[in-house]
């Protein structure tokens, strides 16, 4: 790339969108090597001036993502004054929307750092719900935040998927009459434990609709209310054991029985 000057890359965060942004731009030239030098979490007068008479040591230039208002300024007039080209990348942008839309900007160093973290933190969870659904892998009932149990068709999986929204890592476990429940149920902190009860005429609905839907008979032993007064029984049998709250989901949605969830595990995070 020839003599390319050293870009100092300056930021109040990490300093990730600035480096982005010149490699993109230094990816059109040859090979796109370029010299960076990263100087993050700058809040300060004295690390501006240090940067630029470093950049005026280097015959280099400046990149900088500054969100408050007199670094951002101090950072355009020492530039100046030194005779060294200074680029902002964030700032002219926050002014035209300030400018457009009337909003008064956060001044929030980092935020967009805490936009990923958050986005990651939903993508692992929701990854989390699918490995362990439906009592697949039982390693997953101690690593999770909430571990949530019932009988088939009480809507443990999409209960699962919208917590992970959340944020929450989500273990769901069948229980059935027939299989022992995995013995690390019984190791996991009661409080994460949910039981999902559901009245028998209406899971015997259910599952009748489940069966037709399945072009299979809906006199199957899986939609006979006696078969389902037995799992219920046996249900009840194992939240005792366990001594975890148990959430009656008859005629609830989804989204009314996450916010039980979520206030039980909430209120039980603050006694901690």
């Amino acid at each position: 790339m020839g003599n390319m000057p050293i870009i100092y890359v300056v930021s109040d965060s990490v300093g990730e969108t600035a480096e982005l942004v010149i490699k993109a731009a230094a990816s059109q030239f040859n090979n796109g090597d370029v010299r960076i030098k990263r100087f993050p979490y700058v809040e300060e007068q004295a690390h501006i001036d240090e940067v630029v008479a470093l950049a005026k040591l280097d015959k280099g230039f400046i990149a900088y993502t500054l969100v408050k208002p007199h670094i951002r300024n101090y950072m355009l007039e020492t530039a100046k004054k030194e005779n060294i080209f200074a680029y902002d990348i964030i700032g002219p942008i926050m002014d035209q929307i300030q400018n457009n839309y009337g909003n008064e900007p956060l001044y929030e160093p980092g935020v967009v750092r805490k936009l990923d973290d958050d986005y990651f933190k939903k993508i692992e969870a929701i990854e989390f719900a699918v490995k362990y659904d439906d009592g697949r892998d039982p390693r997953g009932i101690l690593k999770a935040d909430i571990v949530l149990i019932g009988v088939s068709r009480t809507s443990k999986t999409p209960l699962s998927q919208y917590l992970a929204h959340k944020r929450l890592k989500v273990a769901n476990v069948p229980l059935v009459p027939e299989v022992d429940p995995p013995e690390e149920l019984f190791l996991v902190p009661k409080e994460k434990c949910f039981g999902l009860k559901i009245s028998p005429e209406k899971l015997n609905h259910i599952r009748r609709e489940r069966l037709i839907s399945l072009g299979l008979s809906d006199s199957a032993s899986y939609a006979n209310i006696e078969r389902i007064k037995d799992e219920i029984s046996y249900f009840d049998r194992i939240v005792n054991q366990i001594g975890c709250s148990v959430i009656d989901v008859t005629n609830k949605a989804v989204e009314e029985t996450a916010n039980l969830v979520l206030d039980h595990y909430r209120k039980n995070l603050l006694k901690d």
